[in-house]
């Protein structure tokens, strides 16, 4: 795969937007501390929606937790930065979603499942954005160091063939200390940092790590 620099082609899309008349953006969105940054970022140019769909995270106490701490810093980032974000959640229905992933559950971390995982949220997120009138749509994803941008974006760059009316918005938000800047934010915000990525497999590899860490 040829090795693109999605920081400069987001630049470039930021430049042409007029933000006096701010396009309508569908943010898929994981969890809190990973759209911390990006919504700093997004907020100046976009009207940000967040699309929660995210029924890998396992087990459901997790899930629910992390979605009130996104609620949390909603409330912290409109008081702070004076941005409005829309928040839908879809339903959550891990045991179907398991389905999916089951068939290559001895697949490595990043490889063939993680992949899946990821075109099934993005797709799905996509259509909605599709069908409700979005300008744009993408996923604050790229800014996690366990998960490839180059990849993320093939996906992006993929749906977006199939979808007439929305674009997606190339991104890497690792790049210029994005990280680092997540991190700040999610101590300033005290939110809770999950140590596994969120599927029942990932669940199962961090708990044998912790046991053999002890």
């Amino acid at each position: 795969m040829e090795k693109i620099n999605y920081q400069n082609i987001a630049k470039e899309t930021l430049k042409g937007i007029d933000t006096n008349n701010k396009p309508k953006l569908l943010l898929h969105a994981c969890c809190g501390p990973c759209s911390a940054y990006p919504l700093t970022l997004l907020c100046e140019y976009f009207e940000v929606t967040i699309y929660f769909n995210n029924s890998n995270i396992f087990p459901a106490e997790e899930y629910y937790r992390r979605l009130d701490e996104l609620k949390k810093f909603l409330v912290g980032f409109e008081r702070d930065y004076h941005h409005h974000v829309n928040l839908i959640v879809t339903p959550y229905k891990n045991e179907e979603y398991n389905k999916y992933l089951e068939p290559l559950k001895d697949e490595p971390e990043c490889g063939k499942r993680c992949q899946l995982c990821y075109k099934i949220r993005m797709g799905e997120a996509y259509d909605f954005a599709e069908e409700n009138g979005f300008d744009y749509f993408t996923t604050v994803m790229t800014i996690s160091r366990q998960k490839s941008s180059q990849v993320l974006n093939e996906i992006g760059k993929e749906f977006e063939k199939s979808h007439s009316k929305t674009k997606y918005f190339y991104s890497d938000f690792k790049k210029e200390n994005g990280i680092l800047k997540g991190k700040e934010l999610r101590d300033k915000y005290e939110l809770y940092q999950q140590t596994y990525c969120g599927c029942y497999i990932s669940y199962e590899l961090r708990k044998k790590w912790d046991e053999e860490h002890k």
